[in-house]
């Protein structure tokens, strides 16, 4: 209890964070530096809305970390401001399709946000959409729905939803339905069937990543409230912006790097963020970030992982693709699943690879052949921690 007392009294007297919270993702700030040409396109595409017009159906691309839905929310926000002064009926649904994966879950979102209970599960989902429709010619409003990280819903359930949301007007007399669709996969329009292309995609936008000068500027911005006033060290800002700028120009890299970073300083009582401090956020976000990968990964692909890992307790230097597939069928065989196709596993490998998981690269053997020798590239007790997390790969993990 003494060691928690000191820990409490230790983060009471930080004088590092004067408000965290305006350094998570999901803080909306009342600027947004270098996306006001985003912020006026998109106000201009929705301001229809005010008049009692539904507004183009808008589709916004872009790599993690640009500004999409912080753009999208802010523009929301203020247009819902004005329409309280014009007296406009205007309603916004924001449902981010990572956290509701499945078709019924975003009508569930949707009909919460207009008013409309639903059991959480126990109903068809035609119903659940019967339902929405009602509530909306009820609430007679221009409906506009924010459907976020759209390509998580779509891969895994197909497009129904949107072809849905984008013929619902059709049978609308006293409401209108538009949707603005966000996604990091830039090619997610080679899922969509082509007639909800053609509707949905009315207006497209495209967010470019930051630079490093770019990111520097949005988070001196939020330091200024979200740290006490000398407590980032020279350079600090800097050195977040540029690894970040490395990582796509993800401002929410940034933030996350000088969140932790002043998180470690605050956990070890000094008087103020050091570079230091920066270094070691980057590694724990890095970790953090493979964790996510892995413990999300499907079945095969960590059986994968779990292959190469025992090829190297058995001092293989670079594992090839074969000795990988042998053992990988083994593990397959002592689990009593069916393992996939070689060729199926040479795409997991791939896919591995451009995941930085492992590095992958074609060696010729002359008249032996080409084949494919791999690399890890995380430590192997944190690799297997995370795979041991699931009991019946800890049990094969054990053995030799």
């Amino acid at each position: 209890m003494s060691v928690l007392e000191d820990i409490f009294i230790k983060i009471m007297g930080s004088k590092i964070f004067k408000n965290r919270d305006l350094l998570k993702p999901d803080y909306i700030p009342e600027k947004l530096p270098h996306r006001e040409r985003e912020i006026i396109k998109l106000g201009s595409l929705l301001a229809p809305a005010l008049k009692g017009d539904r507004p183009n159906n808008v589709f916004i691309y872009g790599l993690t970390g640009t500004g999409k839905t912080a753009v999208t929310k802010y523009v929301a926000k203020k247009l819902e401001e004005s329409a309280k002064k014009f007296n406009a009926k205007v309603k916004f649904s924001y449902v981010n399709c990572r956290q509701n994966d499945t078709p019924y879950r975003v009508l569930v979102e949707l009909c919460e946000s207009i008013g409309v209970k639903v059991p959480f599960t126990g109903i068809p989902t035609a119903e659940v959409w019967r339902r929405f429709i009602k509530g909306l010619e009820v609430l007679s409003a221009q409906m506009i729905v924010i459907l976020d990280e759209l390509d998580c819903l779509v891969k895994k359930h197909g497009d129904d939803i949107l072809y849905r949301l984008t013929r619902a007007n059709e049978n609308l007399r006293e409401s209108q339905i538009s949707l603005i669709g966000i996604t990091n996969d830039l090619r997610l329009n080679d899922f969509l069937d082509p007639r909800i292309k053609s509707s949905l995609g009315e207006v497209e936008m495209v967010f470019p990543p930051y630079n490093a000068v770019q990111l520097e500027d949005i988070l001196l911005e939020r330091a200024k409230k979200a740290f006490y006033k000398e407590a980032l060290d020279e350079g600090v800002i800097s050195l977040c912006s540029a690894l970040a700028a490395r990582e796509h120009g993800d401002a929410r890299k940034a933030l996350d790097l000088l969140r932790v970073a002043g998180e470690l300083a605050e956990q070890e009582g000094a008087e103020k963020v050091t570079l230091n401090h920066v270094w070691r956020a980057r590694d724990e976000l890095e970790k953090d970030k493979v964790s996510e990968i892995v413990r999300t990964m499907p079945l095969h692909g960590k059986l994968i992982l779990l292959s190469i890992l025992k090829l190297k307790k058995r001092r293989e230097k670079l594992p090839t693709s074969g000795k990988i597939y042998s053992t990988y069928k083994s593990l397959c065989y002592a689990l009593d699943i069916a393992p996939l196709t070689s060729r199926r596993i040479s795409d997991i490998i791939n896919e591995l690879d451009m995941l930085g998981l492992i590095t992958a690269r074609i060696v010729n053997r002359g008249r032996y052949g080409r084949t494919k020798v791999v690399k890890l590239n995380v430590q192997h007790k944190f690799l297997e921690d995370i795979v041991a997390e699931e009991p019946r790969l800890k049990e094969v993990l054990r053995k030799r």
